[in-house]
């Protein structure tokens, strides 16, 4: 298994492109089955999750082909409506297939996602949904059984503000019959990028990026090219890494407007952050000075940045109180923290930050994908080596990120 070792302690500067955004990725290659015929996504990382989407895709019978950053998927050839458990096990935003499918089958069978490291992140809101457009859903064995001739356009209201939710009734309402209109609607650019495919694609949408999306059906989906929007999340965890290290990095092939509640916060530790059309140039200053910080939904401060600003809170000059609203048992990462020297009390969802005057290498373990990216920032800052174990899961959201690093200074490498 994988382990990436860090010497730290250098200052990060240069450039660094930022990839395309999984989390954009996922959703609008599953869409592609709303389609007869190629449709061509471009800016595509190379990530385990994409790796799986490709697997779902066909398995369930549309023909992929892929090329450097470029995957062409046609989905004539659809003909499975079951993504089976040993496929979606793999990658919980598998669930996205279920929107898809009963919207251009009448029916899916798709296995429960089940939990994950950061909290259950349940369904049932993608359930409800479902049934308001007129879907039969029944649960059995494990699996999420949905069925229904044709879809019929509804009002539907979200109890709880949810991305995949959002998202996978979209791709099931723009083949509905009529009108449908979700209130409550999840905000985030992934959602916004999902509604613009499906626009390309013949789609009639209004509103994304509000919380009240308006969709009306069509009879038919048409194959479109599009460019998967750059990573708001690799590029919040490359500012950070400037600021922690006491760096400057220019960040190139990004959307600042995606990250201004990052910038921010950052602008608020002392760090200078220099805004462009595509690019953001960070610059860490010392001491690093303590915020307080609460996750919230777009446009709030991102969860998914939650534990890479806990690093740099970590070395900061002062306490601060970290807020967890999204999931929970998103602290996991905090006894990790504290093997590298971390002064970090954990109480319900806050965490207490007490700045220390420096970390210290050790070997610690990785529980998810941010934890990841946050226990090598801090091993970024801290003197002597670190060592992170479990970095399959980096590789799941992350493209080749001690690589990039390394190309900013940082003593970096991946063994096995």
């Amino acid at each position: 298994m994988d382990k990436i070792v860090i010497d730290g302690g250098r200052p990060l500067c240069g450039q660094v492109k930022i990839s395309g955004a999984k989390n954009a990725a996922l959703p609008i290659l599953m869409a592609s089955l709303l389609t007869d015929g190629w449709c061509e996504f471009s800016n595509v990382p190379d990530l385990r999750d994409i790796r799986s989407t490709i697997e779902i895709l066909e398995y369930l019978g549309a023909r992929v082909e892929r090329s450097g950053r470029v995957v062409k998927v046609d989905g004539s050839g659809l003909r499975r409506d079951e993504a089976p458990y040993d496929i979606v096990r793999k990658m919980r935003a598998s669930v996205l297939v279920l929107g898809p499918l009963v919207a251009r089958l009448g029916r899916a069978r798709v296995s429960l996602p089940g939990g994950c490291a950061i909290g259950a992140r349940p369904i049932n809101l993608h359930l409800q949904g479902l049934a308001s457009l007129g879907a039969k859903i029944t649960l059995s064995h494990g699996y999420v059984e949905a069925e229904c001739s044709r879809l019929r356009g509804a009002e539907i209201y979200f109890d709880v503000v949810t991305v995949t939710g959002t998202e996978n009734l979209m791709t099931a309402a723009v083949l509905a019959e009529g009108k449908t209109v979700l209130r409550n609607a999840a905000r985030e650019p992934e959602v916004v990028a999902l509604a613009d495919a499906l626009n390309a694609m013949g789609a009639e949408i209004q509103g994304a990026g509000t919380a009240e999306i308006v969709i009306q059906g069509v009879d038919c989906l048409n194959p479109a090219r599009i460019e998967i929007i750059p990573d708001r999340i690799e590029t919040g965890t490359f500012m950070t890494a400037a600021a922690i290290t006491g760096g400057d990095i220019t960040i190139c092939n990004c959307l600042p407007q995606h990250v201004e509640a990052i910038s921010e916060k950052l602008r608020q530790t002392g760090a200078e952050v220099e805004v462009g059309e595509d690019t953001i140039r960070v610059r860490g200053c010392r001491p690093v000075t303590s915020v307080d910080v609460k996750t919230l939904p777009y446009p709030g401060f991102p969860t998914d940045m939650q534990a890479q600003f806990m690093a740099l809170m970590a070395v900061a000059d002062g306490h601060s109180l970290i807020t967890e609203t999204i999931f929970e048992n998103r602290f996991i990462h905090v006894s990790e923290l504290r093997r590298l020297g971390a002064d970090i009390t954990v109480s319900g969802n806050t965490a207490l930050v007490r700045g220390v005057a420096g970390l210290s290498g050790a070997p610690v373990m990785a529980t998810d994908l941010r934890a990841s990216a946050c226990l090598i920032l801090a091993g970024l800052v801290a003197e002597g080596t670190t060592v992170v174990n479990r970095v399959y899961h980096l590789d799941r959201g992350y493209e080749a990120l001690e690589k990039k690093f390394a190309s900013l200074g940082a003593a970096i490498g991946r063994v096995s």
